[in-house]
């Protein structure tokens, strides 16, 4: 099936992670022996779903990574792959972004808002779908809310609850759901929201105002708690000697999220709208309002905020008007929110390690592959070539990252589909066929 369409920059060829592989002479396709491909299913979040520019549509969900790892193991024998796809007269889902125009070199987006996917306004309630499917990935689940009761029903997940039926019991949650699925082999990622969530806020954790409690999807869950439910989990998902593959999680300050709105940038900015030039832009950290540098990290709707040098906006804790000039003087710093500072970053970075630690660990123990995402990944971010072609983590010209800046283009899900593929073949003695790059898009153009 091809999926080519115009993408910005060189088509890629066909992805080889490691030094040495077979020629095309060589290369027979092949399940092997060690692992049943059969029933594959596919346990994750956001980025198993297809999940892109902001929402998740249909046409994310054609090219979500697991689909691609499926096609190509149906090349071998592998079984039939379902995924909960929208119907095409609801295709965009819960609505995305897409690229309007490009004015002078500056991305200007806009909501897509027809063929909508809801059926319910309030709550928002997405259209059902309760077949039978291999592709469980579920936008937004964390490692600590798949053991979560309440999280299928209305108050919780809509993108879970879209797949329970209706009578489903509240107490159902996601762990149970996923583990009772007589698989044969699986994906498995989770872990990144577990993350994600905090640095999105600037290291923020958000009280809800109702409740006046932290938001469980801004809390960084702790070690512990990530070891012991990631050994429950597969330990349950192995306990007929099923084989899989685990993931490491990606450095999520290597995505253009957090990458492509510099202090340089802005500076420029300012000093290119303003007579007035300035230096710095100050930041509030948990240590006090300082200057920027290099190493904090602007979140990318930051950009688009409209906020900085502004003097109409009221002080985050006593909501009076601030009279200096927003972001550009020390006593009206960015919000921390707005910012994942030098020492935020360095705990994401810390936490993630030991997440990926703990999941080379399990692997180990189960004789399971591991996918190593979090090192392809940190290779892209400045930059790299694969068979003499260039990919990057550049917001929009670097192919790989969608509009939102976290989640995949097509070509960016075919890429990780082959380090899984890698990491099959690597450690079940298949021979899996890759995926040819150049069938799938980048950002698609206005």
């Amino acid at each position: 099936m091809k999926r080519r369409n115009l993408y910005i920059g060189v088509a890629l060829a066909i992805l080889s992670i490691t030094a040495c592989k077979p020629t095309l002479d060589e290369f027979t396709p092949s399940a092997g022996t060690k692992a049943d491909f059969s029933k594959y299913i596919a346990i994750g979040n956001s980025l198993s779903a297809g999940f892109a520019d902001g929402g998740l549509y249909l046409e994310g969900q054609k090219v979500a990574f697991p689909l691609l790892i499926a096609e190509q193991l149906q090349k071998v024998g592998g079984g039939e792959f379902k995924s909960p796809f929208f119907s095409e007269e609801q295709s965009n889902g819960s609505g995305y972004i897409r690229l309007k125009a490009l004015v002078n070199g500056q991305p200007v987006t806009e909501q897509v808002a027809d063929k909508l996917a809801y059926r319910s306004a309030t709550p928002k309630l997405l259209t059902k779908y309760t077949d039978p499917i291999n592709n469980l990935g579920v936008p937004g689940m964390r490692m600590d809310m798949a053991f979560a009761p309440g999280i299928g029903t209305a108050a919780g997940n809509m993108y879970f609850e879209r797949l329970l039926p209706d009578g489903t019991p509240p107490t159902m949650d996601y762990y149970t759901y996923s583990t009772t699925q007589n698989h044969t082999f699986f994906t498995f990622s989770l872990g990144n929201n577990d993350v994600l969530g905090w640095a999105t806020n600037g290291g923020v954790v958000k009280i809800n105002p109702k409740t006046e409690k932290p938001d469980p999807t801004t809390v960084l869950t702790e070690v512990s708690t990530f070891t012991g439910l990631l050994n429950k989990y597969v330990t349950e998902l192995t306990k007929g000697d099923q084989k899989g593959v685990l993931a490491t999680i990606p450095d999520v300050t290597a995505v253009p999220y957090f990458t492509t709105v510099t202090r340089e940038l802005l500076i420029a900015g300012v000093n290119a709208a303003s007579p007035v030039k300035v230096s710095d832009i100050y930041i509030k950290t948990k240590n006090g309002t300082r200057a920027a540098t290099n190493a904090d990290y602007f979140i990318l709707p930051f950009s688009s905020a409209g906020l900085l040098g502004r003097t109409d906006i009221p002080d985050e804790q006593t909501n009076v008007i601030n009279p200096y000039p927003y972001g550009l003087d020390p006593r009206n710093g960015v919000g921390d929110q707005y910012v994942l500072d030098v020492n935020e970053a360095a705990q994401v970075v810390a936490r993630v390690n030991d997440f990926n630690k703990t999941i080379k660990s399990v692997a180990a123990s189960k004789g399971l592959a591991v996918a190593d995402v979090n090192a392809f990944l940190t290779s892209v971010k400045n930059g790299i070539r694969i068979d003499g072609l260039a990919v990057s983590a550049k917001y929009i010209t670097g192919n790989g990252f969608s509009l939102d800046g976290i989640h995949l283009t097509p070509i960016g899900n075919a890429l990780m589909a082959n380090v899984f593929i890698e990491a099959i073949n690597k450690t079940y003695g298949a021979q899996v066929p890759r995926l040819n790059i150049s069938d799938f898009r980048g950002v698609k153009l206005p």
